[in-house]
């Protein structure tokens, strides 16, 4: 028990309250600037909403764009903050940080010459969001690979396919960018019809069905514009080819796109309107004529058969 004592004696109780004390402080601050910085960023994202409201800005498109740009600031600062956080507590705790600094100083030049690609990542992530290129939610074709767009970081972008298959691409690898759903998007239809039918009469039928949906209850809203016929487009091998577009508000093309197919097939087949499909008829010679021709000959030598009798 002696020991005990004599051993505690030695132990500064004042100085160890002292940093608790501070650390408690330091801990306290940070929560209080991360308190600051959730206001902050909010303000910013009302005003960001704002801006786009003024601009008469879709308001779906100004969500994605707010909230992609928000979570990449928020990431950012968080990093910093709690860099600087754990720096201090460092200190607090009697840890030189000066050799951490300067070692920091020699794995920034090292970075430098063998991390090109990161850095590359991270500069062509800036200029993706800084430029609006693509946003989360939006529907996009990477590389030729196409999916929902579920996150955007500061190195890479993450796509999700309609297969359910995540995709991540650095964005210094980002070679070509197609999105579909920035501001509208549009359904674009090739309608093939019989050469024996008239295009006009089709034509018709298809601006009618385009009416028809414009005014549906729960489509309609979907739709821009009324739907676009251009009109005969290609002399096909068994059809001519009719097409069009629909206009739709962003990511709706394929609901709007399959619903005014469905009405179309509904609308040929009650007008006797006739889409035509490949066929082929095989030719062997005369050793093996087309069955129409085999069977015409059998019942003509039956005929012939019956008559001698």
């Amino acid at each position: 028990m002696d020991l005990l004592n004599e051993y505690l004696g030695f132990i500064e109780w004042q100085l160890i309250a002292k940093t608790c004390f501070r650390i408690v402080f330091i801990l306290v601050i940070a929560w209080f600037s991360r308190s600051i910085l959730d206001k902050l960023l909010s303000s910013l994202k009302s005003r960001l909403y704002e801006r786009g409201s003024a601009a008469n800005e879709p308001r779906l498109e100004s969500s994605k764009r707010v909230e992609t740009l928000i979570m990449l600031v928020r990431q950012g600062a968080m990093f910093v903050l709690w860099l600087i956080v754990g720096l201090v507590l460092l200190k607090e705790i009697g840890v030189e940080i000066g050799p951490f600094l300067a070692s920091a100083g020699i794995v920034g030049l090292a970075v430098g010459f063998g991390g090109q690609n990161l850095v590359r990542d991270v500069i062509s992530g800036f200029f993706i969001i800084l430029e609006n290129q693509i946003r989360v939610g939006d529907v996009a074709i990477i590389n030729g690979t196409g999916g929902l767009v579920e996150e955007i970081n500061f190195r890479t972008i993450i796509l999700r396919d309609v297969g359910g298959v995540v995709h991540i691409f650095p964005n210094g690898a980002v070679n070509t960018l197609s999105n579909l759903t920035k501001e509208w998007s549009a359904y674009v239809f090739d309608i093939g019809v019989a050469y024996k039918e008239n295009t006009d009469e089709v034509v018709t039928i298809l601006q009618e069905v385009g009416r028809e949906l414009k005014g549906d209850a729960l489509l309609g809203p979907m739709i821009l514009e009324e739907p676009e016929i251009f009109g005969v487009d290609k002399l096909d091998n068994s059809a001519v080819i009719i097409k069009g577009r629909i206009k739709t508000v962003p990511i709706q093309q394929w609901a709007v796109g399959r619903e005014f197919l469905r009405r179309v097939k509904l609308a040929f087949d009650a007008r006797g309107i006739e889409i035509p499909f490949p066929h082929q008829t095989l030719y062997f010679g005369e050793a093996s004529k087309p069955m129409a021709v085999q069977l015409l000959e059998r019942r003509q030598r039956q005929e012939n058969t019956k008559k001698i009798s």
